[in-house]
Parts: structure tokens; C-alpha cells; sequence
């Protein structure tokens, strides 16, 4: 997860020539939106994760094992 998002961010500072056009009022290497990006995606993953592991977690084994 986090590694995805070192990858995101290397390879946008190196891409920052093809993004300047896309960015409008930003600079293309601003170190607070890089940030605030990589945390967004993480926080985004974070709550993909949690949602089905607390699903999950609530069925007894089991019953889950004599389903199958």
C-alpha cells in the first residue's frame, strides 16, 4: 500500500513536465499536495481494507467452515 504510493509519487515528480499542463494553480512540484495526495491514497485503502475485514470478522469460523 504505502510502497504503491512512493512508486505514485516518484514517478509524478518525475512526470512533473507532463503534468504541468493538467495543474491548474499549483505549482508542479509542490511538497503539500504530494503529501496530501499520498495521504488521501492511503486513508482511501486504509477504509477499503477495514470495511470487509469487519464484515469478516463478525462471522462465527464455524459456521463458515461447515458452509463449505
Amino acid at each position: 500500500m504505502t510502497c504503491g504510493v512512493l512508486v505514485g509519487v516518484a514517478a509524478a515528480l518525475l512526470l512533473t513536465r507532463l503534468l504541468e499542463s493538467m495543474m491548474y494553480g499549483v505549482s508542479p512540484r509542490d511538497p503539500i499536495v504530494f503529501v496530501l495526495v499520498g495521504l488521501v491514497m492511503i486513508a482511501v485503502s486504509l477504509i477499503a481494507c477495514y470495511v470487509p475485514a469487519r464484515r469478516a470478522m463478525k462471522i462465527d469460523p464455524i459456521v463458515a467452515l461447515r458452509y463449505e
